[in-house]
């Protein structure tokens, strides 16, 4: 099956809209939520309880993998797919998230106002040739450029991948934020003509940036559309706050293509699904859930629930009631309690397979108000 976009419904009430993404690994309804898993994992449970829970979409990190197994050992096993046993659909970045926000911060630090630039040996240069970096794993110097990225997703075979972009800072100075404006574009330039060598089935999305400016993310969207990117991923610094982050998305979705799928980078708290998901926005990438199910934050339709408290030992009903997750049909919030207090492995498995089943039951419920035009 090759890679392509189809709208189902077009809300009356906002932009929003239901949608199916055409891989070929399988379908991706939109809108729709995407877990992240950094090194081919979701964090405490396997591939396969992941494609039996429904996520119809995997993030996983160039990054990561390049330096460990690494992408030869990878493209041996015969690609991601197989190497990590997941049937379903996979969407790979191009490791400059990882290279960067090591650098500076990460876009969700920007978004709790945390904005402030780390103090890092990790990225030892960039230019236009690309980025050079030292591996965290052993100390070794390692250079990235628009086309080794592309090679490296090339032999994992995602269905979904990314060109190599800088992720500047929100709090960097105008000129600055020109400078590197101009060398991402030209890096997408570059790692587009690297993927259109050999295609192999892959679908390539453009990074969207431009920090806050309005007239730079209306420029990035000029660029990049006239380019034959497959979809669009929204990335750079999305704002300080959330009420930043909307403002600067509500005059960006416009100026995108409808045909085309777009992505929102690393934003999928259920606060920012609520803001956005109105605006057109189809998917969503986030560790917000896993994360959160690790430090015992379970998500109900009542909100989160603290399953540490005291008043959770001695609750025999589920984490929530009607969920037909495998944890909550088969286990009680007061033994999770205790697994947590006891701070055994088998309570983050537990929480996070909760998490997960809500937030792709969520998606559904999303898609269900969007055909009926409630949103």
């Amino acid at each position: 099956m090759s890679f392509h976009f189809e709208i189902l419904h077009q809300s009356t009430k906002s932009r929003a809209r239901t949608g199916r993404i055409h891989t070929p690994h399988g379908i991706i309804d939109t809108p729709n939520f995407v877990a992240v898993g950094t090194n081919g994992t979701l964090k405490a449970i396997d591939n396969q309880r992941v494609d039996s829970i429904g996520l119809q979409l995997m993030f996983c990190n160039t990054y990561h993998l390049l330096l460990q197994p690494g992408t030869e050992v990878v493209r041996r096993a015969g690609g991601l797919h197989r190497f990590i046993n997941r049937k379903m659909p996979i969407i790979t970045d191009s490791g400059g998230f990882q290279v960067f926000s090591l650098a500076y911060g990460s876009v969700a630090d920007e978004l709790k106002s945390q904005g402030k630039k780390k103090q890092s040996g990790h990225v030892r240069k960039i230019d236009e040739e690309g980025v050079v970096f030292r591996s965290y794993r052993d100390g070794t110097l390692i250079r990235l450029t628009p086309e080794s990225s592309i090679q490296a997703q090339k032999d994992f075979g995602a269905d979904i991948i990314i060109p190599l972009d800088e992720l500047p800072p929100y709090h960097i100075g105008p000129a600055r934020l020109r400078h590197s404006f101009d060398r991402t574009h030209r890096w997408e330039k570059r790692s587009l003509e690297e993927h259109l060598k050999n295609p192999a089935n892959q679908a390539i999305y453009a990074v969207i940036h431009g920090g806050v400016d309005p007239g730079l993310r209306q420029e990035s969207c000029a660029i990049l559309t006239q380019l034959p990117f497959d979809g669009f991923a929204i990335g750079g610094s999305l704002g300080k706050t959330k009420l930043e982050m909307l403002g600067m998305l509500t005059n960006l979705m416009p100026q995108l293509p409808l045909e085309k799928p777009n992505h929102l980078l690393g934003i999928g708290d259920l606060e920012s699904l609520d803001l956005c998901i109105p605006l057109g926005l189809d998917t969503f990438d986030s560790s917000y859930p896993t994360r959160a199910a690790r430090h015992g934050l379970l998500l109900t339709r009542e909100g989160g629930l603290k399953v540490e408290r005291a008043e959770y030992a001695n609750c025999f009903a589920p984490i929530e009631h009607g969920c037909s997750c495998w944890t909550c049909t088969q286990f009680s919030l007061a033994y999770l309690h205790h697994l947590f207090k006891a701070k055994e492995a088998a309570a983050y498995s537990m929480a996070t397979i909760h998490n997960l089943h809500f937030m792709i039951e969520q998606m559904k419920r999303y898609r269900e108000l969007i055909a009926d035009n409630l949103i």
